[in-house]
């Protein structure tokens, strides 16, 4: 199921619809992911001072996948950027 995001709180609400589904206490997936309680809890409130890395440990941890849909002239862009890269490595 694809869900679009556009705050924090989206986020929030899905890592504990995620956590909750799977009967999961908020202390015991904060331990089995290696993040405190209380960091858990700010992403599940929401918070917009959440760390990165440990944001997607959460998310990688809960099983939740995340996907960014860009116009087709990033892509483009990401593809040529990376075609450059591959070929500076054959060349090294």
């Amino acid at each position: 199921m694809q869900i679009p995001i556009h705050e924090a709180q989206a986020i929030g609400h899905i890592v504990r619809a995620s956590r909750k589904a799977q009967h999961i206490r908020q202390d015991d997936a904060a331990g089995s992911i290696g993040v405190s309680e209380n960091f858990l809890g700010k992403v599940e409130r929401g918070s917009d001072s959440v760390q990165w890395g440990k944001l997607f440990q959460v998310l990688e941890g809960l099983g939740i996948k995340v996907t960014v849909d860009v116009p087709e002239s990033v892509a483009a862009y990401l593809r040529e950027q990376s075609a450059e890269r591959t070929k500076h490595k054959g060349q090294a």
